[in-house]
């Protein structure tokens, strides 16, 4: 057996379960001992039978001297009722519809009972608690008399499955190589892997389990550290220095009709310094919505072109790319810059502020010529047969939303010369989850907004208020703005089996999910019927985006219904209403996006939630965004409600929980660093096979460039 080993082929798992272990995406043993609890309960404190009280938890062992199982008199209901004796006395155990315990816990069985203690005229009784078969007594037990971790479930496979399937492995587990060096391990009190596994599945106690989570937090953060520093080493003097040409820049700065924030000023001079160095830069620039990503990208490209090389920009979508490409024709329409557009099917040039429609074959020539200066572009940039002649440069704007290997095809693959890399994220990220996430990368964070700019006014709009809000939407078009209009789903679909399942109350809330296509319907005939209402989804052709979105930005649409489409990079300067619906339905830190599309001038703009339900929880979190306008302590909220998986739009069994831990733990970020560079001055990876192992497939999974 091995860590590759399919769960199928276990003779406790087989087909039967392996499938809805995969709903968990546990696929292999490794995934399932790298499942980690979300939390423990302590069951290890036996009580006495005559010592419990009604109301409060109990764990009791005993004899059964009485089994049975009838059924009701009106619902005619499976009840199964036992009786368990210790030295101290007896008590009753009741389960509902669960025959089957009937015929697990026999007469004479010892048992071991958890469960909440309930009384009622004939006295106390555990009802529904949870049991276990222990044979005789002190002997080791998997699910009461200890401390139990508990499990991320799904249908069909509970916490107690799953650490029925986990216990036949963790023997095993004790022949696990371990693969960090013993001495970095001793030095710093880190368990090894084969004890950390064992204590985080089966811990004797709380403290022993948190020791457990040490081990693996240190771990992720030491991998991590290993990535970056060898990613420096291997691409030490593999890259193009790039001279800084610092008068024409200040001349360019001298031009923009708006002065740059300290924190542009900051980063663009660190990145300038940083791409003049042989060894390539790799940065993540980390900016709020509107906190000036773009100039500062266009800076370094400027400067690159001034070195006769050439930039890549590219793009998660059609739109995004397209205005990059305008952005960037309006900011050196001055200079004799040549700019293409690869976006679809779609082949743009652009030369001394004035742009034209080309072929194919012409404009991949001309970058392949070096012809073309910056080269701007979504996922197409990745084709073999876009090759540039000279590349310095490369930025990818919203990198996360790119995979491991497409930046890789762009940054490495088609290159002797290693470029430089700059990525940018408008999602605000905390430091310490950037490095845990962007590991390779260093960090500029723009967290200062432009002078002027005024906060956006957040309202949680209730259902009675509806009409109003959309009298105040119409009274903004009249002063001539427009307004975003955002719903969750395109358009209705069946519900699943799940959802066909749900209560009543949840089946309706998932009815009144507003979709694009229906919203878009009513407001447009029943609502403003006198108003242009467009709309955008993901769903439409390119050549029907391109035009909607011109539509709106030369304001011949007064209103746009759209889907998160619009979350990154639209820019619609004379848009003053942020309306949407469903709320509740999105993170902190995508909320905070949609924001971001308005507020873009010096006219007061508006964000107004609607929501289907709000609950306690999804109450505070909405009520956030009417008093932070700091998209990173947004996101230092969504992190904390939501977690990492979501908030960067994934979920990673077990590691999710990792992450978030690193956040309470920037100590343990600095050791490991260091201890990274220690083993990196003294050692290569490749001594260590099982660390250069686990050290590749680490890697595949991040977000590195």
């Amino acid at each position: 057996m091995s860590l590759d080993t399919p769960l199928t082929s276990l003779s406790r798992i087989g087909p039967k379960f392996s499938k809805k272990l995969e709903k968990l995406g546990l696929k292999t043993v490794g995934d399932l001992l790298f499942f980690f609890p979300t939390r423990y309960e302590d069951l290890s404190h036996i009580t006495k039978i005559d010592e419990i009280t009604p109301g409060a938890d109990y764990v009791v062992q005993g004899v059964i001297i009485r089994s049975h199982t009838h059924r009701s008199f009106k619902k005619h209901m499976a009840i199964t009722e036992i009786v368990v004796e210790d030295e101290s006395g007896a008590i009753k155990a009741i389960w509902f519809n669960q025959p089957y315990i009937g015929k697990a816990l026999a007469e004479g069985a010892m048992v071991n009972l958890a469960g909440k203690v309930a009384e009622d005229q004939h006295g106390m009784y555990l009802s529904n608690p949870l049991y276990e078969l222990i044979g005789a007594p002190m002997r080791d037990t998997t699910h009461t008399g200890r401390i139990i971790p508990i499990y991320r479930e799904t249908k069909g496979i509970t916490s107690k499955a799953i650490r029925y399937f986990l216990s036949s492995l963790l023997e095993w587990v004790k022949e696990l190589p371990e693969y960090i060096p013993h001495e970095i391990l001793t030095r710093n009190n880190i368990p090894l892997l084969k004890d950390a596994l064992y204590a985080i599945h089966y811990p004797k106690t709380l403290e022993e389990a948190s020791h457990a989570h040490q081990r693996f937090i240190f771990e992720h953060l030491f991998l991590v550290s290993l990535a970056r520093e060898q990613r420096k080493k291997e691409n030490y003097n593999s890259g193009v220095p790039l001279t800084i040409h610092l008068e024409e820049i200040k001349q360019f700065i001298d031009t923009l009709p708006f002065t740059l924030t300290e924190a542009q000023k900051r980063a663009t001079w660190t990145m300038l310094k940083n791409t003049g160095e042989a060894t390539p830069m790799q940065r993540l620039l980390n900016g709020d919505v509107g906190s000036g990503k773009t100039v500062v990208s266009a800076i370094l490209a400027l400067n690159t072109v001034l070195n006769k090389r050439q930039i890549i920009i590219m793009a998660p979508t059609e739109i995004l790319a397209r205005q990059h490409f305008e952005t960037f024709i309006r900011l050196f329409q001055a200079y004799p810059i040549a700019i293409g557009l690869i976006a679809g099917k779609k082949y743009h040039y652009a030369f001394e502020g004035l742009s034209s429609e080309t072929q194919k074959p012409i404009l991949l020539k001309s970058i392949r010529s070096g012809k073309i200066n910056i080269v701007i572009g979504t996922h197409a940039l990745l084709e073999k047969e876009v090759v540039l002649a000279h590349p310095a440069l490369i930025v990818i704007d919203e990198q996360h939303r790119f995979g491991v290997e497409q930046r890789a095809i762009l940054t490495r693959d088609k290159h002797v010369v290693h470029p430089h890399v700059l990525s940018m994220t408008a999602t605000p990220i905390p430091r310490t989850l950037a490095l845990t996430v962007f590991g390779d990368m260093d960090i500029s964070v723009l967290d200062e907004m432009p002078k002027g700019r005024k906060k956006i006014t957040t309202k949680i709009v209730s259902p009675e208020n509806r009409m109003q809000a959309y009298e105040f939407v119409r009274s903004q078009v009249k002063k001539g703005f427009q307004a975003f209009v955002i719903c969750p789903r395109i358009e209705t679909s069946a519900p699943s089996e799940d959802i066909k399942k749900l209560p009543t109350q949840q089946k309706m809330l998932w009815w009144e999910v507003k979709t694009v296509k229906d919203e878009h319907e009513k407001l447009q005939s029943l609502i403003f019927p006198d108003l242009k209402v467009g709309i955008l989804h993901g769903k439409m052709k390119s050549d029907e985006k391109e035009a909607i979105m011109k539509a709106f930005a030369e304001k011949s649409v007064d209103i746009l219904v759209s889907t998160s489409v619009v979350e990154v990079g639209v820019d619609i300067p004379n848009a003053t209403v942020m309306l949407i619906e469903s709320a509740e339905r999105f993170g902190l830190a995508q909320l905070h996006q949609f924001r971001g599309r308005i507020g873009r001038n010096e006219h007061q703009s508006y964000c107004l939630l609607f929501t289907t339900s709000v609950v306690h929880l999804e109450e505070r979190r909405l009520k956030a965004m009417t008093t932070t306008h700091s998209g990173f302590e947004l996101a230092e909220m969504d992190l904390r409600l939501r977690g990492p998986g979501e908030f960067l739009g994934e979920e990673q069994s077990g590691w999710s929980d990792i992450v978030m831990s690193t956040l309470k733990n920037p100590a343990l970020l600095a050791i490991a660093e260091e201890e990274a560079k220690l083993f990196l001055t003294h050692h290569t990876i490749t001594e260590i096979p099982a660390l250069h192992e686990k050290l590749e497939s680490f890697t595949s999974k991040l977000h590195l460039a």
